[in-house]
């Protein structure tokens, strides 16, 4: 009856045990299912916007001699620099066009004059400043493509998409290509130009210059503060309800929506001190609002990690408080606090909202110079390209969120690489 009883005891603790390992296992096998459902997500959207985006490092030209008559310009070598850029270049593009391909009636004229960009006179115009022996002579240049043309060779050709060209284009477009006239080169003016209305004109460099403005005006008052908030409330702050009612408050701004920020500094900084919108100036000021609480928070666990044996050794040796803390407590909470504040400026590198509120969506053609320089940033003017109706803006929006993506990834990695460099371990 004994053995019985033992046995019957034995196969339910198995059973049990059965299911424990199943239920172990279904959740194994769950976490996985997420893990891996999360990465395809990520391979999914990265993939998507590398395959628009990587078509924006590419821009289609057309290779031309244009013969720089002097003559209809205007101009001889010694003209001055104000005189060349008033010379009409664009006409001058024009009649070649005109000459060389010789189209039919108002239409076919104006069709062809569309196919070359807008910004083909300026090129020509950069070429004789540079060198103006050269005109009165024949120049092989590559003009740029309009965007409608550089759509069609890189994307559409292939596919038979010509609705958008009439017979005498697509004639043309063919016989340039059967000339090897019409190839791809990379973008560079996608780097060095500032916005434009026209999308194989427009480029990134304003946007970036913008960022890196802001994001030097940002780390340059919000590390500083944050850092100094952070060994106050955690070595010198007295321990009390004000105290505990400013940590509580900071910890709830880590949670505010940024467009408050953007609120706040359009109210205060804008509207009260008066400081212009639509720069990195008040742009740094906002990001400093919006990333002080995190790098508060980060700092304070970084102090925290400090080994307390580090603190007594120095009070035994008879050090101060305030030696204590800035000649040994600081230095090893150092690289958390870096880490923190690298973390946040990659935080502050991808906001949009609170940037809207300043005016920071505003068309800005020129790249700025400082800090009180009217300018963009890449997530502003990537929510600019995504609202254009212009197919070659499409490509450009990718282009700009890969750029983006990589300023991101280049914080994360040097905020681990400092971590790793500088820190000790006890």
């Amino acid at each position: 009856m004994t053995n019985s009883s033992n046995l019957t005891t034995r196969e339910k603790v198995e059973k049990s045990m059965a299911k424990r390992r199943a239920a172990e296992t279904r959740f194994r096998v769950y976490g996985m299912a997420s893990i891996l459902f999360g990465l395809l997500c990520l391979v999914v959207l990265f993939g998507d916007i590398l395959s628009k985006g990587t078509s924006a490092f590419r821009q289609t030209v057309i290779e031309q001699s244009v013969f720089l008559d002097a003559d209809y310009l205007g101009l001889n070598p010694q003209s001055s620099f104000k005189e060349i850029r008033a010379a009409n270049f664009e006409g001058l593009i024009k009649r070649h066009l005109k000459k060389a391909y010789e189209p039919k009636g108002r239409k076919n004229r104006r069709a062809l004059y569309g196919m070359v960009s807008a910004g083909a006179s300026w090129q020509l115009m950069e070429a004789v400043q540079q060198n103006p022996e050269l005109l009165g002579t024949e120049l092989a240049i590559t003009l740029l493509a309009d965007d409608a043309v550089d759509q069609w060779f890189k994307h559409d050709r292939e596919r038979g998409y010509d609705e958008q060209f009439n017979e005498f284009q697509l004639t043309v477009l063919n016989q340039w290509i059967d000339e090897g006239k019409l190839h791809t080169r990379f973008n560079k003016l996608f780097f060095t130009n500032g916005d434009s209305r026209e999308p194989e004109l427009a480029g990134i460099h304003g946007a970036i210059k913008g960022t890196l403005l802001t994001l030097l005006v940002t780390f340059l008052l919000s590390f500083p503060i944050g850092v100094a908030a952070a060994i106050y409330l955690e070595e010198f702050a007295p321990r009390n309800r004000f105290t505990e009612l400013v940590e509580i408050n900071i910890n709830n701004l880590a949670a505010v929506p940024s467009i408050t920020f953007g609120l706040l500094g359009l109210a205060i900084f804008i509207n009260i001190f008066g400081v212009a919108r639509s720069t990195p100036l008040v742009g740094g000021l906002v990001l400093t609002l919006m990333t002080l609480p995190t790098i508060i928070i980060s700092g304070r666990a970084a102090i925290k990690a400090v080994p307390p044996s580090i603190r007594e050794a120095a009070f035994g040796l008879g050090a101060s408080k305030m030696q204590v803390v800035f000649h040994h407590v600081l230095p090893l909470a150092l690289p958390g606090m870096l880490t923190g504040a690298i973390i946040g400026m990659a935080q502050a590198l991808g906001e949009t909202a609170p940037l809207l509120m300043i005016g920071m969506i505003a068309f800005v053609v020129d790249v700025p110079g400082f800090v009180n320089d009217p300018s963009t940033v890449l997530p502003v003017q990537i929510f600019l390209w995504s609202d254009s109706p212009e197919r070659a803006f499409t490509e450009r929006t990718s282009g700009a969120i890969i750029v983006l993506l990589g300023f991101l990834i280049l914080m994360n990695t040097a905020a681990v690489w400092l971590r790793r460099r500088l820190e000790r371990r006890w």
